[in-house]
């Protein structure tokens, strides 16, 4: 029988010298291999566990709300997110009200690489939306995250080096392996309907498309943001807003006739 991976996850009471061994014991004698293991957020520690069946993690949850010195918080099959809390030792922080919206600051930027990395490796239509000011670092994220997932990335509509704007692909560039990333202000402001009819062909692919202003591109199109699987917020400072009119004004004038790239 295929070993099963579980997330473990628990509140320290009272840190008494041998609770992580005498957890680590018990996990030995259920015959339960441990993964991975790191602190989680403040007085937490998350485990990830490689069991043969379900019978050794329901024997061992018993076990563990006998305990004085912890509660269990999560035990479960392992989540992306609990894989990146794991790896990084805190949790991505989740809107409360929009439970696809994620939120990051800029010396978050290796734990947003990390992440989208794992959301580009799943398979089939991905739709991600990212908001942010200008240079917090959304194009550079999405291109290092595509690295880390082995992706090749292409620029439909851009500013990151001019202004680019892409009309036609070529044979190869169709694949639903490819990542595609879109910049939500320069495709409705200055795209031509040529460039739409790309969109729109890009959009019907079993493949990840990222969209820079997300708000503007849903303001100006058919989709709307219940189109979107993911939605990503990158600010500078945890207080910072995110609004569009310097956005606009910034990326309208960067390109001029002579400027952009249009093909």
């Amino acid at each position: 029988m295929e070993k099963k991976e579980w997330y473990l996850e628990y509140e320290i009471h009272k840190n008494r010298p041998g609770l992580l061994g005498d957890i680590s014991s018990l996990l030995g004698m259920l015959s339960i291999n441990i993964v991975t293991i790191n602190g989680v957020d403040d007085r937490r520690r998350g485990l990830l566990l490689l069991c043969d069946n379900n019978e050794q993690i329901e024997r061992l949850e018993s076990i563990l709300h006998t305990m004085d010195n912890i509660t269990v918080t999560k035990i479960r099959e392992p989540k992306v997110r609990d894989r990146l809390a794991v790896r990084h030792g805190r949790y991505i922080q989740r809107d409360a009200d929009d439970k696809k919206t994620f939120r990051f600051v800029r010396d978050e930027l290796g734990l947003l690489v990390d992440f989208m990395a794992e959301i580009y490796k799943q398979e089939g239509h991905k739709l991600i939306g990212i908001r942010g000011m200008p240079r917090v670092g959304k194009t550079e994220s999405v291109v290092a995250a595509s690295v880390c997932a082995n992706k090749r990335w292409l620029f439909v509509s851009s500013t990151l080096l001019k202004q680019t704007i892409r009309s036609q692909l070529i044979e190869d560039e169709y694949n639903e392996n490819n990542l595609f990333i879109i910049d939500g202000i320069v495709s409705t402001k200055r795209a031509t309907e040529k460039h739409w009819q790309l969109v729109r062909e890009i959009m019907r692919l079993p493949a990840v498309k990222v969209v820079e202003h997300p708000d503007i591109f849903v303001r100006d199109t058919e989709y709307t943001l219940d189109d979107f699987d993911y939605i990503i917020e990158l600010r500078n400072s945890p207080d910072e807003e995110i609004t569009y009119e310097l956005v606009d004004e910034q990326q309208l004038f960067s390109g001029s006739d002579f400027s952009g790239f249009d093909f």
